[in-house]
């Protein structure tokens, strides 16, 4: 738009680039690291910017029509992507054979050493909680929790032989993977445990991050924990490629009403807008009947698929096609 004077010469000459010149940071329109429940507000804000502003950006790459195989009719690029972790941007192996082992080897040293801190304290009261629910279900392996009463070493021994029992049965439960993350996090701050990624994984979040897509993790795991892996990688710290993370406490992961929840946190206009990718077939059904688009991830040690499933399949990140 010109600006004219009263006599018709130019008093103002358009702007030579449209608002703004790069694309914004994760942080510029949502605070990294929030809890789930806090997403909307801020993620309401980011929409609005958005709509008006981002999705015009020079940067926004424009996919292949059809590069999709499930919802996606317009063929442009996903404005966020949610992310599996285990089997889709970590080994299988490395939460199998590294992270869970190291908690069930040190859940004794780790509650007799912070059994009077405000975390364990409350990483006790959830899994009495659902050690009682467990004994009332009949679920083989649970153990009731003495009273505090009966000392500390009773308690202790209830509480390792309950998570034992939880590690080994690999149940995804919000108690167990709470105290879980307690536990890593000594191991990550002594550099007993280094998160790995696969070797795609970092280009990808830096290429989406230039551009604009906000980047998301969803696992069993709790946030903390999905912390500690991105935050202590074999490619240093990853965190700031990612705006933010959600856990079980959101919804079991292969439940469609979990990804209904995520998409409206994310605040975008439609659930196709968000691309999830996963190795879980269940998980991707979930999500597609929430309306996102899905990808499945293909890697060495995943779990076999069905066949014909109608998932676009990747075997790294080099493949999603933008």
């Amino acid at each position: 738009m010109y600006v004219l004077s009263p006599s018709g010469s130019i008093l103002f000459p358009p702007s030579p680039k449209p608002y703004p010149h790069k694309p914004p940071k994760c942080s510029d329109y949502a605070p990294l690291f929030t809890e789930p429940s806090n997403f909307t507000i801020h993620q309401a804000k980011c929409h609005h910017y958005l709509s008006d502003v981002h999705r015009s950006a020079t940067t926004t790459t424009s996919l292949k029509a059809g590069a999709f195989s499930s919802n996606n009719k317009t063929g442009t690029t996903p404005r966020c992507v949610v992310l599996d972790i285990e089997g889709t941007t970590t080994p299988i192996s490395f939460v199998t054979d590294v992270l869970f082992p190291y908690a069930r080897d040190n859940v004794r040293m780790h509650l007799e050493e912070t059994y009077d801190s405000d975390d364990t304290k409350d990483d006790i009261k959830l899994l009495r909680s659902q050690v009682n629910e467990d004994l009332q279900s009949g679920v083989i392996g649970a153990v009731p929790i003495p009273s505090d009463d009966t000392g500390k070493d009773a308690v202790i021994d209830a509480l390792v032989a309950n998570v034992e029992g939880m590690i080994k049965a690999d149940r995804k439960i919000t108690s167990l993977k709470q105290l879980q993350g307690h536990i890593w996090r000594t191991g990550f701050e002594k550099n007993e445990i280094k998160g790995v990624v696969y070797d795609d994984i970092p280009q990808a979040l830096e290429r989406w991050h230039a551009s604009g897509v906000k980047v998301y993790i969803y696992s069993s795991g709790s946030r903390l924990a999905q912390r500690l892996i991105f935050g202590y990688t074999n490619y240093g710290d990853l965190r700031k490629y990612l705006c933010g993370f959600f856990d079980t406490t959101i919804g079991n992961k292969k439940e469609t009403k979990s990804y209904v929840q995520i998409s409206e946190s994310l605040g975008v206009d439609k659930p196709s807008e968000i691309l999830f990718v996963t190795d879980v077939i269940q998980e991707a059904e979930a999500a597609k009947a929430a309306g996102l688009e899905v990808m499945i991830s293909v890697r060495p040690g995943n779990g076999p698929l069905p066949e014909n499933h109608g998932f676009m399949m990747i075997n790294d990140f080099t493949e999603i096609p933008f």
